[in-house]
């Protein structure tokens, strides 16, 4: 039974590894977080799946970042703020297919730090081709095809009963 920990661990390690193809989208691309950009323009040329990442980066203290609703969005105010973020390099992960509006809390919305993304449910294709997505500045992502999905499904479901078997 000792053993039981060290192995769900490890066998969780290579559960983390598979899903390393998530797409890290950095905002503005070599621009970054930063006024006078037209952010429309770089996420109509982006793809968001559920799982993939938005990055923010900008200098720490003269920048943050907020995830508002649309209101708040599209009147640069905290209407339905969901999140906070001041890191600088601010990493957030994308976990539901919606629409994700994000703004700059510093007075800085009204010159262009905004930007609103659509982000859409992982597809599943029996072919196993995957889609691509640029994360911006030229980097590409892996897309997990529906094979790969049905591999991380079967390895759920071993797992649940692995944990039940053993480590009781």
């Amino acid at each position: 039974m000792a053993w039981c920990l060290p192995l769900l661990v490890a066998v969780l390690a290579g559960f983390a590894v598979s899903l390393a193809g998530a797409t890290d989208h950095i905002v503005g691309a070599n621009h970054g977080w930063n006024p006078n950009i037209d952010y429309s323009l770089w996420s109509g040329n982006q793809t968001f799946y559920v799982g993939d990442l938005i990055s923010f980066r900008y200098q720490k203290g003269t920048h943050n970042v907020f995830e508002v609703n649309q209101t708040g969005y599209d009147n640069c105010t905290m209407a339905g703020v969901a999140g906070n973020w001041t890191s600088g390099k601010d990493f957030i992960p994308l976990n539901e297919p919606r629409r994700y509006y994000f703004i700059c809390g510093n007075g800085l919305c009204q010159a262009g730090m905004k930007v609103a993304i659509t982000v859409h449910p992982l597809k599943h294709n029996a072919t196993g081709d995957g889609a691509k997505s640029h994360g911006g500045s030229g980097a590409r992502g892996r897309r997990r095809s529906g094979r790969h999905c049905a591999v991380i499904d079967l390895l759920r479901l071993f797992l649940e009963e692995l944990k039940n078997i053993v480590c009781v």
